[in-house]
């Protein structure tokens, strides 16, 4: 606690001086440019990983980056979701898994959290990615089998949110766009779905993958 204490009064007496501006405009209100969901890892820093500034993403972290399906569970996921799209009017939400994920591990191996109750039924809002790497891939290592997964529940987790009312809605008006990316914690490096493609392709300045279904009613409304 000392340490995070004197990070805290340094913030006051350095940072906060130097973007005391900003901090003025944010302290009337927000308007973040995206949904960040991630897991609560503490080596997956969103802000620091997109070098973003304070009131650039609204952010959202749980054990496994997980979005429980619409009205499967009433909770704090989905809540800030709805609130992130119809209150806040974000245009842009991202899924974010990462390497040597503890929550990943478990879901190959629940005998892991079997004394965890609530984290094992909350592990499994991660169990058709599981099914999807286990009846489909034979003869991977522990650590490819954990790679993958985390990639699949990336895609299950954009499946889940999809369900959400505010967000099936948004996307068939062309006016919500959906991001799955799985970041690599020794490198740095950042992969992103590629709906089309059906793969994750390297996240660079020239080649941003997205996974936005097609805007449904626009092509009605062109046709």
């Amino acid at each position: 606690m000392k340490r995070l204490i004197e990070g805290l009064v340094r913030f006051q007496r350095e940072v906060f001086p130097a973007k005391q501006q900003l901090f003025r405009r944010l302290a009337d209100g927000q308007n973040p440019r995206a949904l960040f969901i991630t897991c609560a890892d503490s080596r997956v820093v969103p802000d620091l990983i997109t070098q973003s500034a304070p009131g650039d993403l609204f952010i959202c972290r749980n054990a496994g980056n997980i979005v429980p399906p619409y009205g499967e569970m009433n909770g704090g996921v989905s809540a800030t979701i709805e609130y992130a799209v119809m209150a806040l009017g974000i245009r842009n939400i991202i899924v974010c898994g990462h390497s040597d994920c503890g929550a990943m591990k478990a879901v190959f191996h629940p005998e892991k959290v079997k004394n965890l109750p609530t984290v094992e039924s909350w592990l499994r809002h991660a169990e058709s990615a599981r099914r999807v790497v286990q009846e489909n891939y034979v003869g991977l290592t522990e650590e490819e089998s954990v790679q993958l997964l985390t990639k699949e529940n990336v895609v299950a987790q954009l499946d889940h949110l999809r369900t959400h009312p505010s967000v099936a809605s948004r996307i068939a008006r062309g006016e919500l766009n959906l991001y799955g990316w799985v970041y690599q914690i020794h490198s740095g490096q950042m992969t992103a779905y590629d709906a089309e493609l059906g793969d994750f392709l390297p996240l660079t300045e020239n080649s941003m993958p997205d996974a936005t279904p097609k805007p449904r009613l626009l092509m009605r409304e062109v046709a």
